[in-house]
């Protein structure tokens, strides 16, 4: 009987859910989107119950339709929108309170607080972190302050805390757990001692009563509770999305570069068995842990990317599909001079800013959809962009000898090829995309069939890794200077527009 390991991409707008088989092909496919919150501005959430129905149906939607027996997976592995927080009930698993997603911004005053009290330098020492609303643990401590009882209950032993891949492995096999490079994610995880920091704990004023217990990427923490799939299927790798993805890229080798395009846009670079500290406002972050080895990675992160496109979608009503924006950018040459910052949610690397906001500028008479559309495209290259350099310049100052050759581009908007040629041009090296673009879920595939053997050892799922196109630069220095210093003066733009209440 033939094996496959089933992989659950559990994202911030849908819940995915992947075959892959030996060879690391995709044999079948189900995802659905579920619906977001914004109860107040800045304010993203997510019922946990619509998160684990939808990932739920279709784990069982792939299985059917595609007439896999649940006999035939051989594990299954989970990759998970990272930092957002959730609480729940640890008798009736029923959450006291809706999710706080990664986009959220209600704690940015706090962060403010924080970083006036001096605490952002011992927070970045210890975690690897920029002092933010992004991460988990003002979120945390958000919702034990605001939910009726829940810091008593907390203490109590009653509740647990878990980013997404701990709810679903708490529903899936009933463990309250958590992978390394999730927990590195907190802002409550010590990077270099790999445990729960007291003194963040202390910090946050979060009881260690709450937390799950810290395991490996990539071993087996559980069996499939029966009545899920009719028998019981091991459970054996949990990894962060954008873990998973640089993972599933094969950039298993310190220097390698992998960027994603999702709803936000995430560029990693492998940094070896040693972190290295940013100078230039990135993350140092734990990648995974696999056969006793921890691998670090180097983060920026871009909250809005695909995202940019849907607001043209939802927003604007400019387009009725995602798909439909490469053909309407292409209709023009270039922006004509106009530049979308698509800071809805703030600014991530390397700016920190939750109180920039959106700016399009550079409109003329002349201007219409197409450059709009064209100019969202760009922001999607000038943002990764930003990102490169901040990296070139810390990898410099480490004195590493990483040479940075290509990046390899995986996401749903790496199948656009106007933004991937943009892409090239901004960074100046080549952008490489993969035969298979679902890397977050191969990347999760990958680490459960490590773990029960399904695949031998790294070397082996680096071999699988196979180019489908390669996009070369072709921009000279002089232009592509001039257009990220443009770029640059609308982010300007949009840091010093913001409401005063914000401020």
């Amino acid at each position: 009987m033939q094996q496959y390991i089933l992989a659950l991409d559990q994202g911030t707008t849908s819940s995915r859910a992947i075959v892959f088989d030996h060879g690391g092909r995709i044999c079948g496919s189900a995802a659905t989107e579920y619906p977001q919150h914004f109860p107040q501005p800045g304010w993203v959430e997510h019922d946990p119950r619509d998160i684990w129905c939808s990932q739920l149906a279709v784990a069982r939607q792939v299985l059917r339709e595609h007439q896999i027996d649940p006999r035939q997976i051989r594990a299954i592995g989970i990759a998970n929108q990272r930092e957002t927080t959730l609480v729940w009930d640890r008798a009736t698993g029923e959450p006291i309170a809706p999710a706080i997603v990664w986009q959220d911004r209600r704690t940015a005053d706090t962060c403010d607080a924080l970083r006036a009290a001096g605490k952002a330098r011992a927070i970045k020492d210890a975690t690897g972190l920029e002092l933010d609303a992004y991460f988990s643990a003002t979120k945390l401590a958000w919702l034990l302050d605001h939910v009726p009882g829940a810091r008593a209950r907390a203490q109590r032993g009653e509740l647990a805390f878990g980013t997404i891949d701990s709810w679903l492995a708490f529903q899936l096999t009933g463990r309250h757990v958590t992978d390394i490079g999730n927990a590195a994610r907190t802002m409550l995880f010590n990077i270099h001692l790999l445990r729960w920091d007291s003194d963040m704990l202390a910090l946050f004023d979060i009881p260690d009563t709450v937390l799950p217990q810290v395991l490996s990427s990539s071993e087996e923490i559980g069996v499939t509770r029966p009545e899920l799939f009719g028998v019981a299927i091991p459970v054996a790798g949990i990894a962060g999305d954008q873990q998973a993805a640089t993972f599933g890229q094969a950039c298993l080798q310190p220097g390698m570069v992998k960027n994603t395009y999702g709803t936000g846009c995430f560029m990693l670079m492998h940094l070896g068995r040693q972190p290295v500290a940013s100078h230039n406002r990135l993350l140092t972050t734990v990648g995974w842990r696999l056969g006793g080895d921890t691998d670090y990675l180097m983060e920026g992160s871009v909250f809005m990317g695909g995202a940019t496109v849907q607001w043209l979608r939802d927003g604007l009503g400019m387009i009725q599909q995602s798909s439909e924006v490469e053909a309407l950018a292409a209709s023009v040459p270039d922006s004509g001079g106009v530049y979308l910052v698509p800071a809805f949610t703030g600014l991530g690397a390397p700016h920190w800013d939750p109180y920039a906001r959106g700016a399009l500028v550079g409109l003329s008479r002349g201007s219409h959809r197409g450059h709009i559309a064209r100019a969202a495209l760009d922001a999607i290259a000038y943002q990764s962009a930003e990102l490169m350099i901040a990296m070139q310049r810390d990898v410099a100052a480490s004195q590493r000898p990483f040479a940075l050759t290509e990046v390899r581009a995986d996401g749903g908007a790496a199948r656009n090829d106007l933004l991937m040629q943009c892409q090239a041009d901004l960074l100046g090296v080549p952008v490489v995309r993969p035969q298979v673009t679902e890397t977050t879920a191969l990347g999760a595939a990958y680490l459960a069939g490590l773990a029960v053997g399904y695949w031998d050892s790294r070397e082996q799922v680096a071999a699988q890794w196979t180019c489908e196109r390669r996009f070369e630069p072709r921009m000279g220095d002089d232009q592509r200077q001039s257009l990220l210093a443009d770029w640059g003066r609308a982010v300007a733009r949009s840091r010093d527009w913001a409401p005063h209440h914000d401020r």
